[in-house]
This record gives C-alpha cells, sequence and structure tokens, in this order.
C-alpha cells in the first residue's frame, strides 16, 4: 500500500495494521480524496493556505510564541513572553492546518517551515516528554496560572494537558501529510509521559480545558497503543468533582444538559463520541444524545452559534439567546461541527447535518474576514457599531483554529456504510469513494449555497448495486433547524424533485436522507432540485430576544440588514411579512453574493431594503447589523 493510501485510511479512522472491535458505523470519505472546484469553498481553501497560515505564523514569530519554544529549548535567553500559558497550542494548530493544507497542495516552502518549528518543539522538550513551555522556561517560577507542580494546576487553568491535546492533533496530521515522524515520536514521548502520570493509583485530576481526550483517541488510532485510549476514556471519566464551567460538575455519563464553556463543552462530547465509537460505551451515547436535545431545543442560536454568556464564554439558560451580547465565540461553533459530525458518525441521522451545514456556513465563517486575514473571536447577531475584526487577538484561539479547520472542509461532504453512500454536503467537487471492493468516482456540479439544483455523475469502476443516500436538508422541508426552536413564518410547499438519469422518481427518505438504490453504472446522474425561495422565520415564543421580529433566510444562509446598505438606522426599520421580498446575486458585492431585497417601514416612510448573508457582515468597517428585524 502506498503511502498516500495508507494516511487516506488514517483519517478515515481505520488504520493500516490495526484492528479492532469497532469504531464509528459510518466512515468519512477523507478529504485527501475530494477535490473543490467550486467558487464559494475552493477560494477559501486557497487563501487559507496562501493566506491565513502565512500571516497566522508570522504572528507567532512577532507575539513571541515561538520564542518561547527557543527560550525552553535554551535555544535563546528570556522570559516566558506571551500572555497566556496555552499559547503554545496557537502553533500546534497552525501545524496542523498547514499538514492539511500541504495533502492537497503540496508546499516544500511551507513544509520547511513546519521542520523548523517541529525541531524547536523537540529541543523544548524536556527529557522525560513533558512540554510546556510557561513551565520549562523557569521552573521556579513558572506562569501564575501553572501551580507550583505540574499538571496540579490543570482543572483550574495551567491548560498543561490542553496543550498535549492540540500536540496530538498537529502530530497525527503532520505524520499523515509527510510521512515524517519528527513531531509524532515527541507526541508519542509525551503521551507515554501522561500514561505514567495519570490514572487510576495514580494522580486522578481532569483535564480543565478538554482536547486530550480527542488527541489520545487520535494517538491511539495512529499507533495503536491502547494505553492511550484508555487515558482517554479515563479523563472522562474521572470528572465529577469540580465547577459546571468545565463541565466537571457531574459524572460525564450523568449530565443531560449543555453548561459552561461552550468550547470545553464540545469538544468534550466530541471527545465522549470518539471514546464511545470505540468501546461501544452506552452510558457515554445516551448522554451526549440528551445534551444535544438540550442545544439544539433551547441554546442553539439561528446562525449555529453557541455560547450565549460573555463572561463565561458559554451556555446560558434556556431560551437565553440575547443578540446584541450574544458570544458565540468562533472556536464554540468549530466545537459544534466536531461534535454534530461525529453525531453522525454514530447515528446516520441527517438532523446532525442540519445543524453542521447551518452552523459551517454562518456561525464559523462568520469568525474570518472575506480577505482571510481579519477574524472576530465573538460572533453577535446584532451590532451598534461595536464589532470590528482584528488582524489577531492576545488570545488567538479563533485565528489558529480557522487555520486548522478550513483544510478539512472537504471531509466532511460524504461517507459510507456497506453498499450506502452518504451525501451530506453539496459543493461543485470531485471524489474518489472505496466502497467495499469498487471504486466510485463521484462528481458534483452545483452553485451551492446560490442556486438549489445539484448534478451527481457516478462513475463506478464496476456497475454494482449499492446505495446513495442524498440529505435532502431540513430547510427545504420546511424545518429550519431540528425541535422547536426556529420555525418558518411562510409555508413552502415546493416539493424536491430528484431524477435519474432525467427522469423522475420516487424516492424514500429514511433519517432525513433520500435512499437510492439500483445497479449504478459509470455516467448515471442524479439530479437534485431545492427551491430557494426567501424565507422569513421566528423564535419560539419562550425566547424573548426575538420577540416581534423575524429572521431572513435562503437556502442554508441566514442573512442580515447591515449599515452600509440601508438609509436609516437598522434598528428602526421593520418589516412586512406579507410584502414580498426578492433575491439576486451581486458579483461585485462582498466577494459576490447574493442579497435579499425588498421595502421596509421607518416610522411612516417606506425605504428600500437589503439584506446580505451574515457571514459577509463587518467586511466593511464598523456599523450597524442585525439578524432579527422588527416586524
Amino acid at each position: 500500500m502506498n503511502k498516500r493510501n495508507i494516511f487516506s485510511l488514517l483519517l478515515a479512522f481505520s488504520f493500516a495494521g490495526i484492528t479492532w472491535a469497532q469504531d464509528y458505523p459510518i466512515h468519512p470519505v477523507p478529504f485527501t480524496s475530494v477535490r473543490l472546484n467550486d467558487q464559494f469553498w475552493a477560494p477559501r481553501l486557497k487563501q487559507n493556505h496562501d493566506v491565513t497560515i502565512p500571516i497566522a505564523l508570522e504572528q507567532c514569530y512577532k507575539t513571541g510564541r515561538v520564542d518561547n519554544f527557543l527560550f525552553a529549548a535554551r535555544i535563546k535567553s528570556g522570559k516566558f513572553c506571551t500572555e497566556f500559558p496555552f499559547d503554545d497550542t496557537d502553533i500546534y494548530k497552525i501545524i496542523e492546518g498547514a499538514s492539511y493544507s500541504l495533502q492537497t497542495a503540496p508546499d516544500k516552502t511551507l513544509e520547511a517551515k513546519l521542520d523548523t518549528l517541529i525541531y524547536y518543539i523537540g529541543k523544548a522538550q524536556e527529557p522525560d516528554g513533558y512540554l510546556y513551555t510557561a513551565r520549562s522556561i523557569d521552573p521556579e517560577h513558572p506562569h501564575s496560572w501553572s501551580g507550583p507542580k505540574r499538571w496540579l494546576n490543570d482543572p483550574k487553568g495551567s491548560h498543561e494537558l490542553y496543550n498535549c491535546g492540540h500536540l496530538y492533533e498537529a502530530a497525527v496530521a503532520h505524520y499523515m501529510a509527510t510521512g515524517k515522524k519528527t513531531l509524532l515520536n515527541i507526541a508519542i514521548k509525551n503521551a507515554d509521559l501522561l500514561c505514567r502520570d495519570f490514572g487510576p493509583g495514580k494522580l486522578q485530576i481532569y483535564p480543565g480545558h478538554q482536547i486530550v481526550e480527542m488527541g489520545l483517541v487520535k494517538m491511539y488510532r495512529a499507533t495503536g497503543k491502547k494505553e492511550y485510549l484508555d487515558l482517554a476514556k479515563f479523563f472522562l471519566d474521572v470528572r465529577g468533582n469540580g465547577s459546571d464551567y468545565n463541565q466537571a460538575n457531574k459524572k460525564v455519563i450523568d449530565q443531560t444538559e449543555a453548561v459552561g464553556h461552550a468550547v470545553r463543552a464540545t469538544y468534550m462530547y466530541s471527545g465522549m463520541a470518539d471514546v464511545a465509537s470505540i468501546t461501544g460505551d452506552e452510558n457515554y451515547i445516551h448522554a451526549i444524545d440528551a445534551i444535544w436535545g438540550d442545544v439544539v431545543n433551547h441554546k442553539l442560536y439561528f446562525t449555529g452559534g453557541i455560547g450565549s454568556v460573555p463572561g463565561i464564554e458559554g451556555f446560558g439558560k434556556a431560551y437565553s439567546l440575547p443578540n446584541l451580547t450574544a458570544y458565540n465565540e468562533t472556536c464554540a461553533a468549530i466545537g459544534n461541527v466536531y461534535w454534530n459530525y461525529r453525531l453522525f458518525l454514530l447515528h446516520g441521522d441527517a438532523k446532525y447535518y442540519d445543524v453542521l451545514e447551518r452552523t459551517l456556513y454562518n456561525g464559523v465563517i462568520s469568525g474570518i474576514s472575506l480577505s482571510g486575514d481579519h477574524f472576530f473571536y465573538p460572533n453577535p447577531l446584532e451590532s451598534n457599531g461595536n464589532y470590528e475584526r482584528s488582524a489577531w487577538f492576545g488570545c488567538a484561539c479563533c485565528p489558529s483554529n480557522l487555520c486548522r479547520f478550513i483544510p478539512s472542509i472537504p471531509g466532511y461532504m460524504y461517507a459510507t456504510k456497506g453498499k450506502r453512500i452518504y451525501v451530506n454536503l453539496f459543493i461543485n467537487s470531485t471524489a474518489n469513494i472505496d466502497l467495499g471492493k469498487n471504486k466510485i468516482v463521484l462528481a458534483q456540479k452545483t452553485d451551492y449555497p446560490w442556486k438549489g439544483q445539484v448534478d451527481f455523475t457516478i462513475n463506478p469502476k464496476t456497475s454494482e448495486n449499492f446505495e446513495v443516500a442524498v440529505r435532502i436538508p431540513g430547510w427545504a422541508q420546511n424545518q429550519p433547524v431540528p425541535g422547536d426552536l426556529y420555525a418558518y413564518a411562510n409555508k413552502d410547499n415546493s416539493p424536491v424533485r430528484i431524477t435519474v438519469n432525467g427522469k423522475a422518481v420516487k424516492y424514500q427518505v429514511i433519517d432525513g436522507y433520500a435512499v437510492l438504490d439500483k445497479v449504478w453504472k459509470k455516467g448515471d446522474v442524479i439530479g437534485l432540485s431545492l427551491s430557494m425561495p426567501v424565507r422569513t422565520v421566528v423564535a419560539n415564543a419562550k425566547v424573548q430576544a426575538d420577540s416581534g421580529r423575524v429572521a431572513l433566510q435562503r437556502g442554508p444562509l441566514v442573512y442580515c440588514a447591515e449599515w452600509p446598505d440601508n438609509k436609516d438606522s437598522i434598528h428602526n426599520l421593520s418589516l412586512d411579512t406579507k410584502v414580498p421580498l426578492t433575491s439576486s446575486f451581486i458579483p461585485s458585492l462582498l466577494s459576490g453574493v447574493q442579497v435579499i431585497k425588498g421595502k421596509a417601514k421607518s416610522g411612516t416612510s417606506e425605504l428600500d431594503f437589503m439584506a446580505i448573508p451574515y457571514y459577509a457582515w463587518a467586511n466593511r468597517g464598523k456599523g450597524e447589523m442585525a439578524v432579527w428585524m422588527k416586524y
């Protein structure tokens, strides 16, 4: 087996030479097998490689994040020179993102830069495997959050285990991309230290900021060392004697509500799903299913954002979804994608992709400017002109998280189970899919998210009977999100039309998928037609912040009114739900967007009204914005 195929298997959670009882019942098609050629996502992947990763690396050098490793390695002399003890992870996340990018866009210069950083990281690692510059630089006077001894302050904020988790994710990604074990060996040495220090009869400490659990599962899959899987489960099971801020108020299997810091929460729920997929722990699955129900029914913003409370960057009470003060951290949106993705892999229900797609097109990419070099940390649904994108942050988790997430987007499009191919996202692209012994080339032709026509050309190597399960988005079935938190004010009774080779076919919807079962031959074409009228949306009456207001949606995109496009104050405008709204594409606006136009009232005056996709706001300076409009 060649190196590329081995790495593809790694990404698909199926490792060469490693077997175990079980894993996710549904297997992702790795992003290395999917080539995007659309005008929406492909430019974003290229921009991430050409702009975002380089400026993030530059910032790591400028702000001292690289110097911290040089100081710990004694290559240079100096004191820990950044603000937070988790600043090491920005470098790890950039290495992870750059590694993903290298797999689809080989770049020897970028690869050499990673080699240099990995050399510094290796030199900064202590002989027993410990790697944490906030202590190693000056062990007698570590960062104030770190505590006098290793690990003991982790539940309170040292972030030592958080750093380890991002190291592991970067190490596996780098190994997959390059075949080099330089960073993987560093990670193995560090993970072996954790196995020696933590566990039954050893340190009984839970991570204050979760992600080491996800990282350890990746290390287990990459190395076959069961100790890593066992430790991931230990870090989950040892919780229960702490605060709800970091989800340690109860045993994880007893938790039924989303509480505390939203990023920590979604990383923990994702880690629980990873462990459960391999161990078969039904208690984990029951817990994260219950928590998911709490989020989608009570705590999910219409943009897919989560975490309404600024002070804790986390979840508030049920139905408490203020717009002006909404926090909705970009990292939390990414965590929401991770979690819903894993729930799909466990259950095979399209409702998880309804949340994932909403979050992806709205709550995630709103966090990065159209130029790829300015960022949002919080993503509110309303502004009085007090929000502006930043080139960097003291706490830079969001920019570096975007670096690692964006290149992986093609990997969310397809999955397989037995003789079934799941089609989850609609992007103009070509995919190479292994289905048993057969190989299928599946090409999508579409202008999604602007248009609702998607054509799939299926070219199996051998004509064979198998199923193609095409997701029918909830928004195309009069349900914007699972549950009753949001509803369409105007019903659209347009049918979802599916054709095979130009002829309309009847289909059965199973768990949100139109399942087409036949003998497929080269050149067969599936046509999917989704109606994309402008939809007005109302919130559950218990959401006081949205009372007497409507939001606008078209296809998967949430819209907002912004100051440059409307003559009066956004907050003075009101819409009449009986007055029709139209949409049109403007290539010269905001890198090309479909806008919504109509009439709005301001007092007794009627004004022209325009709304743009929410993800594109704050790219023309500071000013007013609102997702929820008075009516």
